[in-house]
């Protein structure tokens, strides 16, 4: 009765119309759901060359973090991770194509997070929202869903680097191969009868593959120690900040981070029938985002998988408490997350590629002045293996053909000052 009592008091149960039990299973529903994401966003941070069980608890400690900000800031039963597709934009923009070092990208992910946090806690994100166009931010979900395919599709061999033609299809009887696309069959069947924590499952299955297959040996997750960890956190360097390439990073990151929480914690809010909750749910998410930086790992967003506790019956932060308190109980079984090998990891990001590309059906690509802009985003994020670089020439083409068509009118002021500091940075290199 006392922890019950305790419990309405801080969370507002009665008032949300929920109870302890429903949010118990909403959280745990919402774990299950989620908790793929200790292994895909660990993998993608060792590529920027964080180690990997530094990424795992980096990206642990920052979910856990993000669900005490929601829970006890917002109360609400929405869960932050590090997200996909803003993990790439980090690892092969930021750290591959921009030549920062995974440190430099930490310290932009931190003054990301902090103009994130001024913008939440301002009337700024509304005149922001309202300065980019519809096709040019659905073009770039679009395109970072392409990107994400792509990476799937390298990491589980089945596209290869070709000297001829650039890339290839990969070697079909090769195990590597043969794991990845028995997984991708078996985690598209579990996601399309919507079994709950298909990825999870998908993920299980394709290690139990690597394992009959021979690329995963028995035993090879070893123990784990805080060791690593102790140089990734608080491990971010700003010794690039008077750069350009730093400042560009920093202002992508910025831009993605808040659009796309913008949209998916409005819907979230919307769904739990809560959109009373939206402001206080964004500031949460900017904060947890500057503390990313610090924590060692790619910005949090409002994930997608939220709505699968909503869906439940979740309409309070205990939901995301309890979240929360499961992925830090899942650092215990690092040493099984360290032996999934890539080809398990590979479907994941194809099939939440696909997710991304639905986003199309979003842009008007009858009119040519809207619809290209929106093309060369999409075309240029993954050909170019740079998010910033696909960005940057979607947002100068968009002012021109306006101009072009004389409706200059039809462009935000704010969004010329956009494109110009787009335009330095795609020409300043050209002419050092």
């Amino acid at each position: 009765m006392i922890v019950r009592t305790w419990m309405d008091k801080i969370f507002h149960l009665r008032a949300c119309d929920t109870t302890i039990q429903r949010e118990l299973l909403a959280g745990f529903i919402s774990f299950v759901t989620i908790v793929y994401i200790v292994a895909v966003n660990a993998s993608i941070l060792q590529d920027a060359g964080i180690p990997m069980e530094a990424g795992i608890l980096a990206t642990v400690l920052t979910a856990f973090v993000g669900a005490l900000l929601m829970a006890f800031w917002a109360n609400a039963p929405i869960i932050l991770v590090p997200g996909m597709g803003i993990n790439a934009l980090f690892t092969y923009t930021l750290c591959h194509t921009m030549g920062l070092s995974w440190q430099e990208a930490l310290a932009a992910v931190f003054v990301s997070g902090l103009i994130f946090a001024v913008i939440a806690f301002s009337r700024a994100a509304t005149v922001l929202s309202n300065a980019i166009p519809t096709s040019l931010k659905e073009a770039i979900t679009v395109g970072i869903g392409l990107f994400l395919t792509f990476i799937g599709l390298q990491k589980g061999g089945l596209i290869v680097t070709n000297p001829s033609t650039f890339v290839a299809l990969g070697e079909l009887s090769s195990p590597h191969v043969i794991v990845t696309l028995a997984t991708l069959i078996i985690t598209l069947i579990l996601f399309v009868r919507n079994v709950p924590g298909n990825f999870l499952i998908g993920i299980a299955a394709g290690t139990g593959l690597g394992f009959l297959f021979g690329i995963v040996e028995p035993g090879s997750g070893g123990g784990f120690s805080f060791a690593e960890y102790g140089h990734v956190f608080a491990g971010f360097s700003f010794s690039g900040i008077w750069t350009l390439p730093f400042w560009i990073a920093t202002f992508s990151l910025a831009m993605v981070i808040v659009f796309e929480n913008i949209g998916l914690i409005h819907g979230h809010t919307a769904m739990a029938g809560q959109p009373q909750k939206f402001r206080r749910s964004l500031q949460a998410n900017a904060v947890s985002a500057a503390l990313s930086g610090m924590l060692g790992s790619s910005p949090t967003v409002s994930t997608v998988e939220s709505a699968a506790g909503i869906a439940a019956g979740g309409r309070t932060g205990l939901t995301a408490l309890v979240t929360g308190t499961l992925l830090l109980g899942s650092l215990g079984l690092i040493p099984l997350v360290k032996m999934i090998p890539d080809g398990a990891i590979a479907p994941v990001l194809i099939i939440i590629g696909a997710l991304m590309l639905q986003n199309v059906q979003n842009i008007n690509l009858k009119d040519f002045s809207e619809g290209f802009p929106a093309f060369l985003i999409i075309a240029i994020i993954p050909l170019s293996y740079s998010i910033v670089d696909g960005i940057a020439f979607g947002f100068v083409a968009y002012p021109l053909l306006k101009l072009a068509l004389g409706k200059r009118r039809e462009v935000p002021a704010l969004l010329y000052v956009i494109a110009g500091l787009f335009l330095l940075n795609l020409v300043l290199p050209v002419l050092a």
